[in-house]
């Protein structure tokens, strides 16, 4: 008797789609990062001002803007990626994208944002400081990993 569907384990993701492009580390690069990641997402089926469009400009926005103030290293680019990816069962033929996955790369070792969960919140007067949070309410789950040779990458998933 086959298995059912259900009650097969999760296999590794399966990317669908997937846009990556190099931005100068400065506020117009920040800027255009978050355009042309609300374009791409119109291209695969998610229209501008829908709710992922959205909650994905302003995670992109505000990776960015992180990556070119706290990340910038001179003469070096920032990097944005985003990626459809699906969490497909073993035996399910049909893969549909489930998640989009956003990843802002920069140069910048020493400096690194807080880890999820540990961040405090900045004080109230403060014109600053609370990017992470807007990212942290938007997304299913954000973190930040070593880049391959140099630098971090702060990844933030969201639920398609």
């Amino acid at each position: 008797m086959p298995a059912q569907a259900s009650s097969r384990a999760p296999q590794a993701p399966v990317t669908v789609r997937v846009f990556t492009q190099r931005f100068s580390a400065t506020r117009r690069g920040a800027r255009l990062a978050r355009h042309l990641a609300v374009h791409r997402l119109d291209l695969w089926g998610f229209p501008y001002g829908g709710v992922l469009s959205d909650a994905a400009a302003v995670v992109v926005a505000e990776l960015a803007a992180n990556a070119v103030t706290h990340g910038r290293v001179p003469g070096r680019d920032f990097e944005l990626r985003l990626a459809t990816l699906s969490y497909a069962h073993a035996g399910i033929d049909a893969v549909r994208p489930t998640t989009l996955r956003i990843e802002v790369a920069d140069t910048r070792t020493e400096k690194r944002p807080p880890q999820p969960g540990t961040l405090a919140p900045p004080p109230p007067d403060s014109e600053t400081g609370r990017g992470l949070f807007l990212v942290a309410a938007l997304a299913t789950s954000w973190t930040v990993l070593d880049r391959p040779r140099v630098g971090k990458i702060v990844r933030a998933e969201l639920d398609l």
